[in-house]
Parts: structure tokens; sequence; C-alpha cells
């Protein structure tokens, strides 16, 4: 039954389905030029045009190398799809609104992202290199510094699982949910029973799930499901018979929010490999992070950006036109009101510590900084000592390879965790490219022997810690929507470390010499990937 459920996911699943729909409308615009045969000559001369123009315009744009090399790859080997690719993804209409609706939406809560000038201050006295990066996050991305929060870290998806249940029992208010996979199982059979009961109880219920979900893990309109039960839900994206570049940046963050004092975001998602009910790739290495205090205003704030997003909910449209809205469905310019989520007083944990700053951040792939990217760069170029890094994939561009190298050049250990049994097989052939040269640098890398690592996590220096949705690739760091918290000199930094030092004793050390004996196909095969790789 497993394997059926395997092979159904392989044929069936985001990737697959996405290539074939690509094929498709490839094989439908191929069609109708191939009748204009009489015209070759001066089809093939506009081509030539149009091409010479695009690789002109690719030259000077302000854009990634990697992605600049690829096109321009793509474009000379293939004229004319990299051509009508090229012009596919570049012209959308979708991605340009949903970027102005987002750039609105910050504007319009712009009251409540102000950075407090005296916490700031603090910060500087403590440190003016976290000053800088602090300042970067806000202007950035509009993400304050906070003083006055509590941040309990989950070690694996069973510890953040049961407090998560925990947490949303005590909901009274509302319960907000953003999550890039939902899957029907042990785990949200539990959430979705829980918020049934809170919205008996008058809670309000908040639920959004990307649209890749709808392709594999849940029935096409699962949201009316959820509706039906009184949760008020979005579908991000929903994939479409026909593809547009909006549905290629997909909402890869896990946010909840409870009553405006609690939050949680991390690498789990609501499926059952995610806690080890069911396993998949071996034992699943996965880390999450619980925050109470001012913060939590930070992650509020984020889920209602995505929330107010209404261009791809066609379906959501249609049901408020067939019946009468709600209160929840009046806002003022088209976005939620805020005032009601907002907290002034928080309630504390006695038992965790708010000493130190905590930064929560999103990031959005329709502006122009890549904040993801820059943390993690950050990080490397100020470390003293060491960088401990928990990524899932390695698929890096010449500016993170350099800041890795670079770091262990001026004698910081630089060490990686990454799975030994991986999840998307070209993936992992495209990380095996990478570890040769980094491995000569001096970079070290390890392979989590039980599983499969999904932790997104970095620690430097015993004094900061990142936690998030953050993978080392290019969908991560400029394709996706992504979220983490940035903590500096905070006690959950110690926690952090503690368990990338466990992980790191059910590792196995990568060498030059593993890297000379790996399979000489899967080797040119990673090698040929490369080529694509930041388009994948």
């Amino acid at each position: 039954m497993r394997k059926i459920k395997g092979l159904w996911k392989l044929l069936f699943g985001r990737t697959t389905l996405f290539a074939v729909l690509l094929l498709v409308q490839a094989v439908a615009l191929m069609s109708g030029f191939a009748l204009l045969g009489k015209y070759v000559f001066i089809f093939n001369y506009l081509l030539g045009v149009i091409a010479l123009v695009i690789l002109l315009y690719i030259l000077n744009a302000r854009q990634n190398a990697s992605f600049k090399l690829t096109w321009i790859i793509l474009i000379l080997a293939a004229p004319f799809f990299g051509v009508i690719f090229y012009l596919f993804t570049r012209v959308q209409p979708g991605t340009r609104f949903i970027a102005g609706q987002i750039e609105a939406s910050l504007e319009y809560q712009s009251e409540y992202l102000a950075q407090d000038q005296q916490v700031f201050g603090r910060l500087r006295e403590e440190s003016s290199e976290a000053a800088g990066l602090a300042r970067y996050i806000h202007d950035s991305g509009n993400y304050p510094a906070y003083e006055n929060t509590q941040v309990k870290y989950f070690p694996s998806g069973e510890e953040k699982f049961q407090e998560l249940v925990k947490q949303l029992k005590t909901a009274r208010d509302f319960i907000f949910m953003e999550y890039f996979i939902v899957e029907k199982g042990i785990m949200w059979d539990t959430v979705l029973e829980i918020l049934t009961e809170k919205v008996k109880e008058g809670v309000e219920v908040r639920f959004m799930y990307d649209g890749t979900c709808s392709l594999s893990l849940l029935p096409p309109g699962y949201y009316r499901q959820l509706e039906e039960r009184g949760i008020q839900c979005r579908v991000f994206a929903p994939i479409m018979p026909f593809l547009s570049t909006h549905q290629n940046n997909r909402d890869h963050r896990k946010v909840v929010v409870i009553d405006g004092q609690t939050a949680f975001t991390g690498g789990i998602n609501l499926a059952d490999e995610y806690i080890n009910e069911v396993e998949r790739f071996g034992h699943w290495k996965d880390t999450a992070v619980m925050v109470k205090g001012d913060a939590v205003k930070s992650f509020t704030l984020m889920f209602l950006q995505m929330w107010d997003i209404r261009r791809d909910d066609f379906a959501r449209r249609r049901l408020l036109e067939a019946s009468p809205p709600t209160m929840w469905d009046i806002r003022r310019d088209g976005f939620t009101p805020l005032r009601p989520y907002m907290r002034d007083t928080f309630l504390l944990d006695p038992e965790l510590s708010k000493e130190g700053y905590v930064i929560p951040y999103g990031d959005s792939p329709y502006d122009t900084e890549n904040v993801g990217e820059r943390v993690y760069m950050d990080i490397l170029y100020r470390a003293k000592r060491y960088v401990h890094i928990m990524t899932p994939y390695l698929i890096l561009d010449e500016e993170m390879i350099t800041a890795l190298t670079y770091a262990v050049k001026r004698g910081v250990e630089v060490t990686i965790i990454m799975p030994h049994v991986p999840d998307k097989i070209y993936a992992y052939l495209l990380a095996r490219t990478y570890y040769p040269q980094l491995i000569e640098e001096g970079v070290k890398i390890y392979e989590y022997t039980p599983g499969f690592v999904h932790a997104k996590v970095f620690t430097s220096d015993d004094e900061k810690a990142v936690v998030g949705t953050i993978n080392l690739d290019f969908r991560s760091l400029y394709l996706h929507f992504e979220d983490a918290v940035y903590l500096f000199r905070h006690p959950a930094v110690h926690d952090v470390e503690r368990d990338f030092q466990g992980t790191l004793k059910m590792c196995q050390e990568i060498t030059l010499e593993d890297c000379r004996r790996y399979n000489l196909f899967k080797k040119i095969a990673g090698r040929v990937l490369r080529l694509v790789a930041p388009l994948m």
C-alpha cells in the first residue's frame, strides 16, 4: 500500500504535474508556429532579433548572475523555446498585481511595523553589527527588532506538535494558520478537530494553505469542507490548467498565531512524516520555534499580508457573491482591520527567559531584496568562531559559495548537516556537485544517517541563530514566500546549538574520497542539472 501511495505521489506530485502542464503549453505553442511553415525565414529572422534584444536585457538586468547564465544558455541552445519561456515568465501582469498588493498591505500596516527606537538604541549599544542587520531587515522588509520576547526551540516535529496542540486549545479570540503542506492523517486530523471545536466556542479561525496541496495531497475544493466547519479558508495560488509565473512563487511559510500572544514557525508542515508517524525517508529530523511576547506582532501582520492577497482566490470570491458576507469579510480599503488583532500587553511563560533580541521576518519574491539570503550571508561574513547549518537542500549561487568558503579562509569553522536519505533525488544530485568544492575549501559536510533532515537552521558564535522555513536553494532564496526568526543573544540560541551538536553525533562526515567514489552516472546527472538549477 505504501509503494502504491509513493507511486501515486510521483505520478501526480507537484513537480510532475507542473512539468506536464508546461510541456502541453509548449507543444501547443510550437504547433501554432508550425502552421506558419511558409514564413519560416521571416520567423527565424524575427526570432533572432527578439533573442538578441532579450539577451541584452538579461545582461543589463538587476538579477542574480546564476539566473542570467541559465537564461543565456537556454536562449542560445534553444532559441525558440528559450525566448518563449523567458517571455512567458517575465511578461506576467499577475505577479505585478500581487507585488502591488503586498506593497500596499505593508503601507497599511506601517503603524504597527515601526521600529521602537529605544529597543534599537539598546541593540546598537550591545552590537553595532547586529544593529546594522536589524536596520537592513526593517528597511528592506518592514520587520522590527523586539525585546520582551520568549522563544522555545523544538528539536523535533513531535515536540512541536505536542506544544501546538496544547496552545491551540488555549485560544480565546482568534487562530491564524498558514502552511505549505497539509495532508490528512494523525497530525492534521488532530489539529482540524481542535479548530472545529474552537469555532463552536466563538473563536475566529483563519486557515490558509498553498495551492500545490490540491494536486495530490488534498481533494479539489477542500477549502469548502473547512468552510462548512466554520473555518475561514483560503488557498494561495491554486494550480490552474494554464500556468502563470506566480504559480512558481509558492507560499512556503509555516506560521501559526494564537490570540496575538503566541506564534509558531519552522520547517514542520501538517503531515504525518513530520512527526514520524509514517516513515518516508527514514527518520525525519525537523525543527521549529514558539514565540511569545512583543515579536508575535510581526507574525500576525505577516499572516495578514498573505491572507489579503485576493487575485488568486476566484473560488472564494464566487462563494462570497453567492451568499451574504459576514463581519469578517468587511475590510477597509480591501485589507483586514488590524486593531482587533494587535496586543498591547502579553502573557509570558514564567519558565522562559525574555532576554536578548528577536526579529521575525518574511521574504517575498516580488521585491528587490533577498532578505533570507542576506541574513544568512551576514552571519557568515561576521562570524568569528563558527557557523553551523542544517538544511535539506544545497543548491547555491556563487555569492553563497563565496560567503561559505571565505568564512573558512578567515579561520571560521563552517559545518553543514545534510540528509543522507533524500526526499528529492534531483535536489540531492545537485547538492552532491557542490560537495567537492566546499570540502576542498575547508567546509565540513555531514549527512544525517538515520534519514532526512528538513530543518532550516543557522547558529553562530553562541550569540546568533536563525530558525525558519528558508532552505539553501534557489527556490527558497529567490522564488518562494518564506519566513524565519533571527535571534541575537537570546537564551534559545544555546538550545539551537545544543541540538546541532546532538544531531551531529548521528551523522557521517563526507570526505573528498567519498566524493571521488560517488556513482559516475549520478555525478554526470548532477552536473547536467546544474545548467538549469536556478529554474528548479
